[in-house]
């Protein structure tokens, strides 16, 4: 969670109400807020009346306390293809508390060697470790980690619990970032690719029957794979992510593809019994629909079968992506499995709802 502000003490508070607020939340692992003024400084403030009286120069007391204090590279050690500055600066003991900090000796143009204590004014000071900052505004962030959710209804639930409990000052602002902001992204781009997909798959479903009537019965696969998909991601504890909705794609292609065979073996054994003149009564009908139906089942098992048997490797593998395939594959194993079983049952059905309209129309 990014908070945007002008005032670092004022993120830091904001930062802090977050970290209760979202540890609160359903879902919430761990949550830390930045501490955005936490690093401990020395503030060196230079009395330049002292510093006259004693002849020195602002210019020579800042040199001493840049080379002394902080360090001054002198040269660079050439070794192979590495290069490492060689660095001079006083010993440790020399300065690492406040008090020996004053007895550093800074020399004066008569020659003497005056304390830094005598010419400045040595205070700890709280201040900002790191300054982050986004769209040139200075920013806190609070990183939180969940566990047994899904990401989408987390936001939901976090959302909900910050909108009750913080309030935020005028011209601060809260973003959710992230793994949300990708999910957010995705979501976006897939009301887009699927919505077209779809009529792709229409298009051409229709460009092969020529008949409105036919390719609303095929597409009647999408469905039927969906259910086993959605029961299938759910028994195996997945949540709806990318990799799902991909494996959802590809499952819509190829129940298209198995659900026009089926309307094709259907349509063929009732074109046949009409050039037979064997088609007078529903009877007769239901003879062709169950002659087509009969004639798909062992095809149709043999290509679920198939699927499948190239598909499992992948629900059992354990290498690098394969959480990511899994979510591509568990859709299609699944969807697979419903779109054999409802096609064999629900098609020739529609087909003779559909197809009796004629009879009657004939008699």
């Amino acid at each position: 969670i990014k908070i945007s502000g002008a005032n670092l003490d004022t993120l830091e508070r904001i930062g802090k109400d977050l970290e209760e607020i979202m540890r609160g939340v359903k879902g919430t692992t761990s949550a830390f807020a930045e501490r955005a003024v936490g690093g401990n400084y020395l503030d060196i403030a230079i009395d330049r009346r002292q510093a006259a009286r004693y002849g020195l120069q602002v210019g020579d007391i800042q040199n001493v306390i840049e080379t002394a204090l902080g360090g001054m590279d002198l040269t660079t050690t050439v070794e192979g293809l590495e290069r490492y500055p060689v660095s001079l600066r006083y010993s440790r003991e020399l300065r690492d508390n406040i008090e020996a900090l004053k007895n550093v000796l800074v020399a004066s143009p008569d020659g003497r060697q005056v304390p830094l204590g005598q010419v400045t004014t040595i205070t700890p000071a709280k201040g900002p470790m790191v300054v982050r900052s986004e769209n040139t505004r200075p920013n806190a962030w609070v990183f939180v980690d969940i566990r047994g959710i899904d990401i989408g209804s987390y936001i939901k639930g976090a959302q909900r619990a910050v909108a009750q409990n913080l309030k935020l000052p005028v011209g601060y602002t809260v973003v959710w970032s992230g793994e949300f902001e990708y999910m957010d992204r995705m979501q976006k781009r897939m009301m887009v690719v699927i919505p077209l997909t779809l009529f792709i798959i229409l298009f051409i479903i229709f460009l092969n029957t020529r008949s409105l009537v036919k390719t609303a019965i095929v597409f009647l696969a999408v469905p039927f794979s969906l259910v086993g998909a959605i029961w299938f991601i759910y028994l195996l504890g997945y949540n709806m992510s990318l990799a799902v909705w991909v494996g959802m794609i590809a499952l819509a292609g190829l129940d298209a593809e198995t659900g026009v065979i089926m309307l094709l073996y259907l349509e063929h054994a009732y074109e046949d019994a009409k050039k037979k003149g064997l088609m007078h009564k529903l009877v007769d009908l239901k003879a062709a629909i169950d002659q087509g139906a009969v004639q798909r089942v062992r095809p149709k098992i043999m290509t679920a079968s198939v699927i499948i048997a190239g598909l499992l490797p992948i629900m059992w593998s354990a290498g690098t992506g394969s959480d990511v395939m899994k979510r591509i594959a568990a859709p299609m194993v699944g969807g697979v499995i419903t779109s054999v079983i409802m096609e064999l049952l629900a098609y020739p059905a529609i087909y003779l709802l559909w197809k009796k309209r004629f009879l009657t129309k004939q008699s």
